[in-house]
Parts: C-alpha cells; structure tokens; sequence
C-alpha cells in the first residue's frame, strides 16, 4: 500500500532532527517537513491553506475555533511552548519595575490575539495586578483570525515592530516572542521588566503549575475525514522523536553549552519530569486556562472546551 505524501510546515527546532534524518518516520506517511518561521507559516495556513498540516498558532486556533471555523484541527503535540517573562522589555531608566506600574500606559505587542500576547495578558491580570483593560495595546501587525473584544479594552493599530515602537519612545513597554535586536546588541537602551526573569517564572509556575502553550499542530480537516489514522500517526511520530532528542541531551558532551549537564539536572529537579509534556491529559490545565484568559479578553464567539479543539482520536491521549 502507497504511503500517504504529506506536507507539514514547523519552525527550526533542535528537536525534530530525528525527523528531518528520517530515523523517525510516520506510520503510513511520506513526510515532507519544511521550515517555515511562525508569522509566514501561520498566513499561509489560514489565509491560503498551503500545507497538509502546520505548527499552528493556539490562540488563533481558539479565536477560530469559537467562530466555528472547523476546516482545521488540532492534535495536542506542542511544538512550542515558553514563559513570557524574559520577552518584556522597557527603556532603561524608565523607572517601571513591575507590570502594575504600567497602568495608564502603553505597550507595544505584535497583535491582540497572538498567543505569546494572549498569556502575559492573562499573567499580568491575574497574578500581577495589571487588568487587560489598565493600558493601550499597541498592535503593530494585522489580527490573523481576528475577534471583537469590548470598548473597555482600548486597543491601538501601529506600523512597525514593537521593539522599535519602544526604543522610540512611542510606547512604554512591549514584548513580542523574540528578544529585541537592541537587546541583543548590547546597546543598553532596554531592559527588562523583570529583572531576574529566570527566578519570576520558575515562581510563577510553583504558583500557577502553567508552562505556557504556544503552538499545537492542526491538519486539515479535508484530510482527517478521509484519512483519520493521520492524527494518531503524526502525534506518535512527533512524540517519538521528542524522546529521542531528550535522550541525546542526556550526554551533556553532545551539546555546545560549558554547564549543560548542570542545567538540565537542574531543570529535572524542577519539573520533576520532562517539562514538555504531550496530550491533552498532562496539559488539561494549561488549556483551560488558555481558554479562560482567551474569554477574559474577549476573544471568544462562544465558550469553548478543552476536547472539542482536538481530533477524536487523540482526545484521550
């Protein structure tokens, strides 16, 4: 029997060598994985559908979701996942040392509903003291799926990167999934607002028990109603390698960091398991939570839950 050729769009990970050699190979499937960075790949899914199957935007994929726009699906493999302390930056010197000092003030983010946005939203009013409607959001690129979310929460449209929006002065903070270019420049014109993000977001995970979801993977739907064994095989495909990396990083002398074994016993110690957990089981929290940020926000249509945003066969994984 043929296998099935697919085309599925990721960003660069370390963890999908395995894949991209072909020591892990799909059940069934002809795999052609591409490299795609998140913003292009993620228009070109939604707004042109060009590949079988993508790594996806979560929050996006809620906002879609509650509009009922079902032509994609999600399997709960995440691919991307990160705490977005570390991303919150404002000038130097500019005297604001925590998100409620931000109150009345702008910050600058790459869209409203862009998930890295969606999170340290939801962090910042529930364990920051900083409520979405306290500041102007400066949106600086066009919604993917787009929501309607109330006057209260005031929103402004930008042209340009949030980092320069902040470098400029046009705004006071901002925060966008990449450090800024000034940042990493060394130019001592930004800093963070938290000063040890490392320490903030280890608190904030002992506190919330959340390791925030970026990105799930979705397939077209068009290819699960024909196909349905797709979701089960790309999920374990996925997962297998995952393993087999974490594996090759249990030999520190693999890997070109000088404290490596260090760090990852440290960060063992501190999840008590691999922190980047599959399925919807180990993850129903996080998503959940994501919902109810997505809903504080006024993102949503319509309330949303956690087994409905992934295929049937991978609903009790």
């Amino acid at each position: 029997m043929a296998r099935l050729r697919l085309t599925l769009a990721c960003d660069h990970y370390d963890f999908l060598q395995p894949l991209r050699d072909g020591r892990v190979q799909p059940d069934g499937i002809d795999l052609n994985l591409l490299t795609a960075e998140s913003g292009l790949r993620h228009h070109r899914m939604y707004h042109h559908g060009e590949y079988d199957a993508c790594e996806f935007s979560m929050s996006s994929y809620l906002v879609a979701r509650s509009q009922e726009l079902d032509w994609l699906s999600a399997i709960p493999f995440f691919t991307r996942r990160m705490f977005g302390h570390r991303f919150c930056f404002v000038r130097k010197g500019s005297g604001y040392q925590k998100p409620s000092d931000l109150k009345g003030r702008k910050i600058a983010i790459r869209s409203y509903e862009q998930t890295l946005a969606l999170m340290v939203k939801g962090m910042f009013m529930h364990d920051y003291g900083l409520a979405v409607g306290d500041v102007t959001w400066v949106c600086t690129n066009p919604e993917l799926v787009g929501s309607n979310p109330p006057a209260s929460i005031k929103i402004e449209r930008r042209v340009g990167k949030p980092q320069d929006l902040l470098t400029a002065g046009e705004v006071d903070a901002a925060f966008e999934p990449d450090l800024p270019d000034a940042w990493l420049r060394q130019e001592g014109t930004l800093e963070r607002l938290f000063t040890d993000p490392a320490r903030e977001e280890r608190e904030y995970y002992r506190k919330t028990r959340i390791f925030p979801i970026m990105h799930p993977l979705v397939i077209k739907k068009e290819i699960l109603d024909r196909d349905p064994w797709v979701a089960t095989s790309l999920f374990e495909a996925f997962s297998d390698a995952q393993r087999m990396h974490r594996e090759f990083m249990e030999q520190p002398h693999r890997l070109r960091f000088v404290f490596a074994a260090t760090y990852l016993e440290e960060e063992r110690a501190f999840f008590g398991e691999d922190p980047y957990q599959q399925g919807v089981r180990k993850n129903r929290h996080d998503l959940e939570t994501m919902i109810r940020f997505a809903e504080e926000q006024g993102m949503l249509t319509r309330p949303l839950s956690v087994d409905e945003l992934f295929t049937g066969s991978t609903r009790k994984l």
